[in-house]
């Protein structure tokens, strides 16, 4: 179906005239202020960085407040007003509206329109982000450290006006438009939040399934007495790494793990390091080899320190001096899922120093244990390790592709639903 057949079959076919926002409407600016003006009770206010961050296409309650004798100085925006933002560090926000729908006034900053007009606001508030408003205003953007846009840029946008001769079927109109939109959005939100529900849930099962393969319980069938819990000293050594800072990073060098990058980048294993520092750097560095379980020694949580992650690369890495390369004779991934364990982040939480950054030593990961399989029969524990490490693969790819598929299914749902609103709010113009 085209366009225009989409619109005729959803609104019954529309007349339709685009006029500049100036022509529609008026624009006032706010006043300054800046966030140490802000109380914990006062007048509302609408800061410019909360657009970005806070507000969406309509809002009745504001987040932020000013002192009632401050308000006086400054400008607000009315019930039924648009507030658009005019800067920011990027001009993809620049431009986006939220309409006020709040019973009384609300103080705007200087980096804030408040438009005024016979429209609908959420109306103007849903158009304000459609790629045809973005695309007008862009030229009447000025690029700086903080890009901007004035009153006579955002006048000269031209706005959609169904039925302009017929303000009471004009509004009609655009409440329809809106209450479609609106049903999309909610629509949205609401797989978005069932996706996060699913992902969550599975998570917890892998979690519980991952400790209970790992607890060996004794009575448990044939391991009654088929493991042994062994402390990490017992079972290999510790290699401290050696400083280095993101400045020393090149594109082609040494490969290197810094340590927050096991945070935040790596999983369980990693084949090849992300990072790489200069090549003259090679005789000062220490390194983890293949087989090595590399683990933080801080964190800003307790459950942080000691993350860990089984290095298979085919050669050696370089490690930063808040890790330690754990060399040992065992299944790197049976180790490295045995440290994710909520048993040895219990027992981990005995030797960490909680400073100002939480740390722990060589001399506490040393007394932490973990299970060995049929510790007298090499072959057969390995084998085991083998085994249980084959299951958790498992669950962990099915975990990854939901925690990968779920931010890739918002964003084709989001847009989706940004093509349904800018044909929704498409009336091509006359020339077109």
């Amino acid at each position: 179906m085209s366009k225009m057949g989409f619109m005729e079959k959803l609104l019954g076919g529309v007349e339709v005239e685009w006029k500049a926002l100036g022509d529609v409407g008026s624009f006032i600016r706010g006043k300054r202020f800046v966030k140490t003006d802000m109380v914990s009770e006062g007048f509302p206010c609408i800061h410019y960085g909360e657009m970005y961050t806070h507000y969406g296409v309509w809002a009745n309650k504001a987040k932020s407040f000013v002192d009632n004798e401050l308000t006086s100085k400054l400008r607000v925006a009315n019930h039924g007003d648009v507030v658009i933002v005019a800067a920011g560090e990027t001009i993809e926000d620049i431009g986006n509206g939220t309409a006020w729908l709040g019973k009384g006034d609300v103080v705007i900053h200087d980096a804030c329109f408040s438009y005024k007009s016979e429209l609908d606001p959420k109306y103007v508030s849903y158009f304000l982000r459609t790629s045809q408003f973005k695309s007008q205003i862009k030229k009447s953007i000025s690029s700086g450290k903080i890009s901007a846009i004035s009153a006579g840029g955002l006048s000269k946008a031209e706005i959609p006006i169904p039925f302009p001769g017929n303000p009471k079927k004009s509004l009609e109109i655009q409440a329809k438009i809106v209450r479609i939109l609106e049903t999309f959005t909610a629509a949205t939100s609401e797989l978005a939040s069932e996706l996060a529900s699913e992902f969550a849930t599975r998570k917890k099962q892998y979690t519980y399934y991952r400790d209970k393969l790992l607890s060996f319980e004794e009575g448990e069938g044939e391991w009654k007495g088929g493991v042994e819990w062994k402390t990490l000293g017992e079972l290999g050594e510790f290699i401290r790494g050696k400083r280095f800072t993101k400045d020393d990073y090149v594109e082609d060098g040494i490969s290197v793990i810094h340590y927050g990058e096991i945070y935040t980048r790596y999983g369980v294993f990693a084949t090849h390091a992300l990072s790489q520092v200069r090549d003259d750097m090679a005789a000062s560095l220490r390194y983890a080899e293949p087989g090595d379980v590399v683990i933080t020694d801080v964190g800003e949580t307790v459950e942080d320190v000691g993350k860990a992650v089984a290095w298979l690369g085919d050669e050696k890495v370089a490690i930063h001096d808040h890790c330690y390369a754990f060399r040992h004779s065992m299944n790197p991934k049976f180790v490295s899922y045995c440290m994710q364990t909520a048993s040895f982040i219990a027992e981990k939480a005995k030797y960490v120093a909680r400073t100002k950054v939480n740390t722990l030593l060589i001399n506490g990961f040393s007394k932490i244990s973990i299970p060995v399989p049929y510790p007298n029969d090499r072959d057969k524990s390995l084998a085991e390790q083998a085994r249980i490490v084959e299951i958790l693969d498992k669950f962990d790819a099915l975990t990854n592709s939901i925690r990968e598929g779920l931010p890739r299914e918002i964003e084709l749902r989001q847009k989706q639903y940004e093509y349904y609103r800018d044909l929704l709010l498409s009336f091509p113009k006359p020339e077109a």
